[in-house]
């Protein structure tokens, strides 16, 4: 008969003993690549998808990890610009931290997003809208958590029925995003029997916008649709108002009343209505508990930026549970089609485009509890999302 080595025993039995926490240190880590705006015309945005990232990574592994993994993190500047972005997101694959996450313009994301099998990694979509990213340039490990044009523009198309104003102008960033929403917007009001005689499209870094302003002061119209951008934004709205534009026209924005928008602008924005991606007061469990810890943290409750960001890491880290390995080829191959929990309830990451199947909100930014802030007047459920865009090959 052999007899057990005691030192063999006394590891059999220290091992039976460990917490399993203890014993998944030996997994692999989940490295996540935060790529944001820390600098450049993005940089309040950034800065608010930074720190809602890195919430997420600090609740994780507080709570032992992701799958039993401890989440690492590397973070670098994007600068705002899709070349600095893409060389810092390639640098930060090529480390190993390859689950990429944070870019706010579609610019930046489409310039990741078609390298990713190049570098071995995968892309977490938590702010750009372009319909781009989902259509003509998808990509099977790019997964947008976050609301799409097309999404967005399904939403309007039903609102815009409703919307008491006959004419309306369009004052947009002359990017990918501001021209998919500039031209969205005026098919959607033509199509609800409505003008939109003037469409305006500013280039980014634009500082004076009195030019502008005098031609919708002059245009003969009822409303302006806004899809303008970070620092530009609140130049226009201050701008604005200090002419006179506000509030005889009416504003309404296509990611115009942000958290960091109103902040920034005053009383401008109050009463303004538009589309909101998220805020405090979707009433669901995982988002009464995310705001909860997020005020107990921070004293205040999560923007619009902050919810979508961590929303967006909470998928990244559903693909790790799901695949039960932290490599991005895996984490890809699990999420597509799944369904899981969210912020915003029950969700359905759709297999053919890689979209996230969310409910949709218009709101108004208004006073409550003495905080002048987005909220929700409506909301439209995930059902209204258009069919996938027959471009996206995946």
């Amino acid at each position: 008969m052999i007899q057990a080595n005691p030192l063999t025993l006394a590891l059999a039995a220290l091992l039976a003993s460990a917490p399993l926490a203890t014993l998944a240190q030996g997994k692999d880590p989940v490295r996540v690549g935060l790529v944001t705006s820390k600098s450049g015309v993005f940089a309040q945005q950034g800065e608010e998808v930074l720190r809602a990232v890195q919430f997420a990574i600090d609740e994780a592994n507080a709570a032992g990890g992701v799958d039993g993994r401890k989440v690492e993190v590397q973070i670098a500047d994007d600068e705002g610009t899709p070349d600095a972005g893409r060389r810092v997101a390639e640098k930060l694959a090529r480390d190993g931290y390859n689950l990429l996450i944070g870019a706010i313009p579609s610019s930046i994301s489409l310039a990741i997003a078609q390298n990713l099998e190049r570098w071995d990694a995968a892309y977490f979509v938590v702010a750009s809208k372009s319909d781009k990213l989902t259509g003509d340039t998808c990509k099977p490990r790019s997964f947008r958590t976050n609301h799409a044009d097309a999404m967005d523009i399904a939403m309007i198309n039903v609102w815009a029925k409703d919307l008491k104003e006959k004419s309306f102008a369009v004052l947009a960033a002359d990017y990918v995003w501001g021209r998919d929403s500039g031209e969205s917007f005026k098919k959607a009001a033509e199509a609800a029997g409505k003008s939109v005689p003037l469409s305006l499209y500013v280039p980014m870094g634009t500082k004076d916008f009195s030019p502008y302003i005098a031609q919708l002061k002059a245009a003969n119209v009822e409303a302006i649709w806004v899809a303008e951008i970070g620092r530009d934004a609140i130049a226009f709205v201050k701008q604005a108002q200090e002419f006179g534009l506000i509030p005889a026209k009416k504003l309404i924005g296509h990611a115009l009343i942000l958290n960091f928008m109103v902040n920034a602008t005053g009383d401008a924005l109050k009463d303004t209505v538009g589309t909101t991606g998220y805020t405090p007061d979707i009433a669901t469990p995982r988002n009464k508990a995310f705001v909860a810890a997020w005020k107990a943290k921070f004293n205040r409750l999560p923007t619009d930026n902050e919810g979508q960001a961590y929303n967006g890491a909470q998928v990244m880290f559903e693909g790790v549970r799901k695949a039960a390995s932290a490599k991005p080829g895996d984490v890809s191959k699990a999420l597509r089609g799944a369904s899981f929990d969210s912020l915003y309830g029950p969700v359905t990451m759709r297999s053919q485009d890689n979209q996230l199947l969310l409910p949709n909100f218009v709101g108004r930014a208004k006073v409550v509890d003495g905080v002048l802030r987005p909220t929700i007047e409506r909301q439209f459920e995930a059902s209204i999302t258009p069919a996938p865009s027959p471009l996206c090959k995946m």
